[in-house]
């Protein structure tokens, strides 16, 4: 039997998503507590993200939405990590307040925000191993979250993932709304 890599590119890149949410599973937490949720998009499902990060920016003014929809469009796989808000009881004012009963409930616990970034690099390093180029998206994770495609989540980030000759997530070009 001969397999050509073309023909199995999306299914391999599902399969490597899925070590990649386990490196970042199983990356260092503070205070050892896990209240990180990761999840993959695939499919349509990118078409839709992208299509609502494009809203998205023109309600928030932010043009490089719309670059990054579509490099969503491009991508093979978007990862997802968020958080649950729980403050970890530490009064170390990282948050901007004294203590953290002094933090109000709107405001992220600076723990929650860091085991966010931890994950997130172990998950790139992942990718990195497995030669999967990658961009980390701010914009697609706030987008991701506005979606409640991690419900209960906040300060949700993306990782794109594709497998192609060359990686789409450099030599972007901004672009404009559509009139």
């Amino acid at each position: 039997m001969i397999y050509n890599e073309r023909d199995t590119r999306k299914e391999m890149v599902c399969e490597a998503a899925k070590q990649i949410m386990m490196a970042a599973r199983t990356a260092p937490k503070g205070k050892g507590v896990d209240i990180i949720e990761i999840a993959t998009v695939t499919g349509d499902d990118l078409l839709t993200l992208a299509n609502q990060m494009r809203l998205t920016g023109e309600k928030r003014g932010m043009k490089f939405f719309l670059r990054d929809a579509g490099n969503i469009e491009q991508s093979d796989a978007v990862i997802l990590i968020g958080t649950r808000r729980q403050v970890q009881g530490l009064n170390c004012a990282y948050c901007g307040y004294p203590t953290c009963a002094e933090n109000p409930q709107a405001n992220p616990c600076a723990i929650n925000s860091i085991d966010v970034g931890i994950a997130i690099g172990s998950a790139c390093s992942k990718a990195a191993d497995m030669r999967i180029d990658t961009r980390v998206m701010f914009s697609a994770g706030a987008t991701a979250q506005e979606m409640e495609l991690l419900p209960g989540c906040r300060q949700v980030i993306a990782i794109a993932m594709s497998v192609s000759s060359k990686s789409p997530f450099f030599d972007r070009k901004p672009q404009t709304p559509k009139p």
